[in-house]
């Protein structure tokens, strides 16, 4: 099915997914800090209040980092235009500190456009889901002839693109599968395709490769 035929939610619709995505995302460590917090209320549980503070902490720790990544490869990041690529780097360590996959980070320029930036924390981000049991997230970016080059290598055990997640680089339509995981791909697809550029997706044993063009 290519995009043109696929069905496509309407703007209002997508818009929809794509913060009921983000959402879905954050409850998880609001819902751990209200947990914490209600142990410490409570005075039959004194004796958990070293637990509760760990928790807490980790939770709130886990909320900010993904907010402040969510800023950036979701919204529009104030007015900045231009990134330091090892602002970049430093938000999507943040996330993956709470993933089982690591981070190898290999981005030549020092600084990027916003699709860009855009891009690279999305990929980077996809990169570590696809591996759900650990392994590592390799992203590389270079710039060629006028455009960056983007390159994220997912490799581990059990390393899997799921395809709602395909599909929405693909440009299509979100089918049977999970918006939530779909929205996200979309978007990349959208706002790469809007900047002139393209994105792609393979995946295979034990590897999920991501890539995409974008002017410089």
């Amino acid at each position: 099915m290519t995009e043109e035929t696929a069905p496509q939610p309407k703007p209002a619709e997508f818009a929809a997914y794509l913060a009921a995505r983000m959402c879905h995302d954050f409850i998880s460590p609001a819902s751990a800090i209200v947990s914490g917090l209600d142990l410490l209320e409570d005075p039959t549980a004194q004796d958990m209040r070293e637990d509760a503070m760990g928790l807490i902490g980790a939770s709130a720790r886990k909320l900010a980092d993904l907010l402040a990544f969510c800023r950036v490869a979701f919204g529009a990041s104030a007015s900045a235009e231009t990134f330091d690529a090892r602002e970049l780097e430093k938000l999507a360590r943040g996330v993956f500190a709470h993933m089982r996959a690591e981070l190898d980070w290999q981005v030549e320029p020092p600084g990027v456009n916003k699709p860009t930036a855009r891009t690279l924390l999305n990929l980077a981000q996809m990169a570590g889901a696809a591996l759900p049991t650990g392994g590592q997230a390799k992203v590389r970016a270079v710039e060629e002839g006028g455009s960056i080059a983007i390159a994220v290598e997912a490799v581990g055990p059990r390393a899997r693109l799921r395809p709602e997640v395909l599909a929405g680089l693909r440009g299509e339509g979100p089918g049977e599968g999970l918006h939530g995981h779909w929205v996200q791909a979309r978007y990349v697809n959208l706002f790469v395709g809007d900047a002139g550029g393209r994105v792609f997706a393979d995946a295979g044993e034990e590897k999920v490769t991501l890539a995409a063009t974008i002017p410089a």
